[in-house]
This record gives C-alpha cells, sequence and structure tokens, in this order.
C-alpha cells in the first residue's frame, strides 16, 4: 500500500508518559540492568526525581511519527540523537519529526520537548524499503 509522499515541512508528534512497568519490559528487551535505570535510590542520588528513562526508549518514540509521515514503504536508515539531560519516569516527551528534503530518501529533523524545553534533538534519514519504491 503505497501512500503519498510528505512534503517538506511536514511534521508529526507522537507523545507519551513513560511507566515503571515500560521500563522494566526495556530493561527485560536490552538486558541492561544500569542503576540510573533500574534503582530508583540511585538515580535520586543522582540528582534525578526518579529512574532515568533509557535514551533509545525515549528514541522511540520518535519512529512513530517517522513512520507515519514516510509509510509503510520506507525503513530507518540512520538515525541520531543529542540530549540535552537525563530524562525520568513520569515526564512526558513529544517527540515531534519534521520532514526535510525528500529526493531519494527522507531526511528528518528531530525535536523532543518536555513541557517547553526541548531536551532531545537529532536527524533521520528514511529510505525505501524496496530498491524500486
Amino acid at each position: 500500500m503505497t501512500q503519498p509522499r510528505p512534503e517538506p515541512g511536514q511534521s508529526l508528534t507522537f507523545r507519551k508518559t513513560l511507566s515503571v512497568a515500560e521500563q522494566g519490559f526495556f530493561t527485560g528487551i536490552s538486558g541492561n540492568l544500569g542503576g540510573l535505570y533500574v534503582d530508583r535510590r540511585q538515580a535520586q542520588a543522582q540528582g534525578l526525581s526518579d529512574m532515568a528513562v533509557f535514551e533509545l526508549v525515549a528514541g522511540a518514540l520518535f519512529t512513530t511519527a517517522l513512520g507515519r509521515l514516510a509509510g509503510p514503504d520506507w525503513r530507518i536508515g540512520a538515525i541520531s540523537f543529542r540530549f540535552a539531560r537525563a530524562l525520568t519516569l513520569g515526564e512526558t516527551l513529544a517527540a515531534t519529526a519534521t520532514v526535510g528534503a525528500t529526493n531519494g530518501t527522507l531526511t528528518f529533523q528531530l525535536s523532543g520537548h518536555v513541557q517547553d524545553a526541548q531536551v532531545i534533538e537529532g536527524e533521520a534519514r528514511m529510505v525505501p524499503v524496496a530498491p524500486d519504491v
């Protein structure tokens, strides 16, 4: 099912508040038992209000916006993030993908906000799933 290519400047935001249960699922998937992510007391001793959200979980929220904008004929070819600070459980991340160029591949600027503060920035490139798209 082909959908029209998104237009430059078009954007989509996906918002999610990460929970302890979701953190537990990712701990099981990744095997990462780092204290900052799984031990509330250790995270608080580092100055956080709660356990830190896994950065790759926060980054994964952008894939929802990317997939909805690009459609089923595209997959991630490259993605990068820069995190201004640790995110903590209970914070709501607004993950926004904005279309840049659309020639052969699709490029996107990524911007993540908690309330009014930008906490993540990055870029993504989507490539065709099949070479003839």
